[in-house]
């Protein structure tokens, strides 16, 4: 007898649907598994056999043969257990019950149980897109479900279970659905701006970074609180939207880190390690899984000591920098990851970090100067819109009882530019200044003839590249809007190329 069971496979962050097709008759007896299955879904076959036999169930002793169909998409993970087994049941007539329209997910323990499985959000947003209404999960992932408005979602604890449900419905009750505003108020950032003593320049650095959502490089001696200033600049951007939340929930639950609350809430604040690889950084390997810079997706970057890094890592970056976006290629198929963040790096201004200080002495030589500050190659720093020298902190600056800014003080003017930005692109499909091309500079940041004035000077003594004329001309453009100016004036000019300043020196 022949069944079929929908399941989804997953292409980055877009849900494929599968078609589980089993054909059980008489012959000699085998299991055959086809359609691209990767090792987990051929190990299933134990899975499945133990989970059906001690769910009081019979495993037909038959020729089986089980397709995962289209057969020209690689099936990848263990969230075909239960499919596959649903499957096997409804072709040996233990299981006369109406399937149509359900889409099964969820690994099978060999008692039975349902376990939790990464990816379920995606899979369940783009099998409601297609018409699907009704989904089977495992319980654990009952959470990250409850956040799909308009779909029964049963959330079950094993094959049992669902055995029960798909014969009287009415006895099961589907995940209630959650409110998103209900779980962004029980979360809170564990650092505050006004945390942050003395730095006056480079907080006003960060929240024209924020305002305008640009890339930013922190310079200085160890121990002026670069790490401390990054790690604010969370608390400052706007609170994410539930579309945004849900696209970042997609992609965290793809690599399997969401929390027990099922949807990311917060922006997040990624800090790899300085010896991460250029495909940890990227994403990739043989299942095809999102990396760093796609998981800041809608958030920070952080990379602290950044001439530490591999070369190759860094030179990785330059092209989702300008695109927004990644692409993964690998033996396994090609997959598309969002990588919409803001860079935040910091760094050493020389090998001992002490190069500039008013207050230290730098022991190191030229050479080494030179050789410490040329692993940052120059079209990198064209992507980084402010670069911004963060001195040592007095003494009288720590100990001082002066009131310092909030996080939520600067957050609120970072709002009011955000929303002249979100007016002025609202028909051209960009959100921030950051994001202008050629085309919207134009259009959108007329210069006067001083302003050009200043900005010739600035463009022949820093030696500027045209792409960071254009920064500099981006970043002046949220000084403008956090004045509530509707003309980019002089002393915009004047702060926004100060921000570039180590250009001048072949950082």
């Amino acid at each position: 007898m022949l069944s079929k069971v929908i399941s989804f496979a997953l292409n980055g962050l877009d849900g494929v649907p599968v078609e589980v097709e089993t054909d059980i008759n008489k012959g000699m007896v085998s299991y055959d598994l086809v359609g691209l299955p990767d090792a987990a879904v051929k190990e299933s076959k134990e899975r499945v056999r133990s989970a059906v036999k001690n769910s009081a169930m019979r495993f037909p002793v038959n020729k089986i043969t089980v397709n995962l169909a289209p057969a020209d998409i690689k099936k990848e993970g263990s969230h075909y257990d239960l499919p596959i087994a649903v499957s096997i049941l409804k072709a040996s007539d233990q299981l006369p019950y109406n399937t149509d329209g359900t889409v099964f997910l969820g690994e099978l323990a060999l008692d039975g149980a349902l376990r939790a499985v990464t990816g379920i959000l995606p899979m369940l947003i783009s099998a409601k897109a297609r018409g699907f209404t009704r989904f089977i999960v495992p319980a654990a992932n009952a959470n990250e479900a409850s956040f799909i408005e308009g779909a029964k979602v049963y959330a079950l604890k094993s094959l049992s279970e669902v055995v029960a449900l798909l014969s009287d419905e009415s006895s099961f009750s589907p995940v209630a659905h959650r409110s998103y505003d209900s779980v962004k108020r029980e979360r809170r950032y564990d650092t505050d701006l006004s945390l942050v003593k003395g730095q006056r320049v480079a907080k006003r650095a960060l929240e024209i970074a924020v305002a305008g959502g640009h890339n930013i490089l922190l310079v200085g001696p160890p121990g002026t609180g670069k790490t401390m200033l990054a790690r604010c600049i969370p608390t400052i951007m706007p609170d994410m939207t539930f579309e945004e939340a849900l696209e970042v929930t997609k992609i965290h639950s793809v690599a399997g880190e969401l929390s027990e609350d099922g949807i990311v809430t917060l922006r997040p604040f990624r800090t790899p390690h300085h010896t991460a690889t250029t495909a940890s950084l990227c994403g990739g390997g043989s299942r095809v899984r999102p990396g760093e810079i796609s998981k800041a997706h809608g958030g920070v970057l952080f990379l602290d000591e950044l001439p530490e890094y591999p070369r190759s890592a860094l030179e990785a970056l330059r092209q989702p920098l300008e695109d927004r976006k990644i692409t993964i290629t690998r033996a396994g198929g090609a997959a598309t990851f969002p990588a919409d963040f803001m860079l935040c790096a910091s760094m050493n201004p020389c090998p001992c970090g002490n190069y500039g200080s008013s207050e230290l002495t730098c022991t190191c030589t030229p050479m080494q100067i030179k050789r410490y500050r040329s692993k940052i190659s120059g079209p990198l720093l064209d992507r980084i819109d402010l670069q911004v020298e963060v001195d040592s902190v007095k003494y009288d600056d720590l100990i001082s009882d002066g009131a310092e800014e909030t996080s939520a003080q600067v957050k609120q003017r970072v709002e009011a530019a955000r929303a002249v930005q979100r007016e002025r692109f609202f028909e051209e499909g960009v959100r921030t200044n950051a994001n202008m091309g050629e085309r919207l500079i134009k259009k959108y940041c007329s210069l006067s003839r001083e302003c050009e004035d200043i900005l010739r000077r600035a463009f022949e003594s820093l030696h500027l590249s045209a792409r960071a004329r254009s920064r500099i001309i981006k970043v002046a453009r949220t000084i403008a809007d956090l004045d509530f100016s509707s003309e980019i004036c002089p002393r915009h000019i004047l702060e926004a190329a100060s921000y570039r300043s180590f250009d001048g020196e072949n950082i």
